[in-house]
């Protein structure tokens, strides 16, 4: 669906708007393990790269509509105020309440919905329909892939010579843009997808050879809780992906502990899943290692909640 020229054309495009993210490392973790903070993005997450790529392929003064539970919703929300343009976002009603104050922060209007019991998608396309509005997806869409695979050049741009790619995995258009670049860039990469044991979607999907759907995840990582693989990424992931492994809660919480205590970085449930399984030895630990930290978004009072030792 996608190829590294698509990656470059993206990186034009985004690159003017989106902040270089920093690459950090832990001694702890090991001298050849390096870690792409996108938690320092724009709106807090990569989801910026994407949604900016996305709005600038598109007609001038085309007002806009997304769904998301929060990461999307902000990236697409300050996209459309930087290209002048209005959004409209679809976010469930449980939605983290910084991230709900966020996306209204950017200027967006937002409708909330019941993600337990009404279809997101439905209710988007309906909307998009009834009023005229360009429909953003949060990753089953070329343009979206091809931005977030941005953040892949960036650090090729500074590193190189990577064994391993570590990246955490929802509806799959981070690492389908990441793999595509990176299998292109550095061929001998093993591209590794992480996500929550209570909706591993695509390790189930890539055992089986075909998309499987799960119960909506009921987990911490907010931001992973697609229960299958898009479409059109996993025409792309399930070509380029080597193999998907899953963390469960506490391991989540233990890594973001982590990453507080030896780093000083905040990060979100979906952002710590890939250390998490660095620590746990589901990711090999033979090469240089890439980790991306996909985000940062959660609040002050949620992120005690969750790194406060049980009794």
């Amino acid at each position: 669906m996608i190829e590294l020229g698509d990656v470059e054309a993206a990186f034009e495009r985004v690159h003017p708007a989106a902040h270089r993210t920093p690459l950090l490392q832990s001694r702890t973790l090991g001298d050849d393990v390096f870690l792409k903070a996108e938690c320092f993005q724009r709106t807090g997450s990569f989801k910026f790269r994407g949604a900016y790529n996305k709005l600038s392929t598109l007609p001038e003064s085309r007002d806009v509509i997304a769904y998301s539970s929060g990461n999307h919703a902000q990236a697409v929300a300050l996209a459309a105020q930087l290209h002048g343009v209005h959004a409209t976002i679809v976010m469930p009603e449980d939605a983290p309440t910084a991230k709900l104050e966020a996306t209204r922060g950017y200027g967006a209007d937002v409708i909330t919905y019941d993600r337990w019991t009404e279809s997101r998608e439905e209710i988007g396309a309906q909307l998009a329909e009834e009023r005229g509005l360009a429909l953003v997806r949060p990753y089953d869409d070329p343009a979206i892939m091809a931005g977030q695979g941005t953040l892949i050049l960036e650090v090729l741009a500074v590193e190189h010579g990577f064994d391993t790619l570590v990246v955490p995995v929802s509806g799959g258009g981070l690492i389908a843009g990441c793999a595509t670049a990176m299998k292109s860039l550095e061929q001998r990469a093993r591209v590794i997808g992480v996500e929550p044991a209570a909706g591993d979607d695509h390790g189930r999907s890539k055992a089986a050879g075909e998309r499987v759907r799960v119960d909506i995840p009921r987990t911490i990582a907010d931001g992973l809780g697609a229960p299958e693989p898009g479409e059109l990424t996993w025409q792309v992931n399930n070509e380029l992906v080597d193999e998907f492994v899953a963390v469960d809660d506490g391991e989540i919480v233990d890594a973001m502990r982590f990453l507080f205590d030896r780093l000083k970085i905040v990060v979100e449930p979906s952002g710590a899943v890939g250390v998490a399984a660095l620590q746990q030895g589901r990711i090999p630990r033979d090469g240089k290692t890439l980790i991306v930290i996909s985000g940062g978004n959660v609040g002050a009072d949620r992120f005690a909640e969750l790194i406060r030792p049980t009794p």
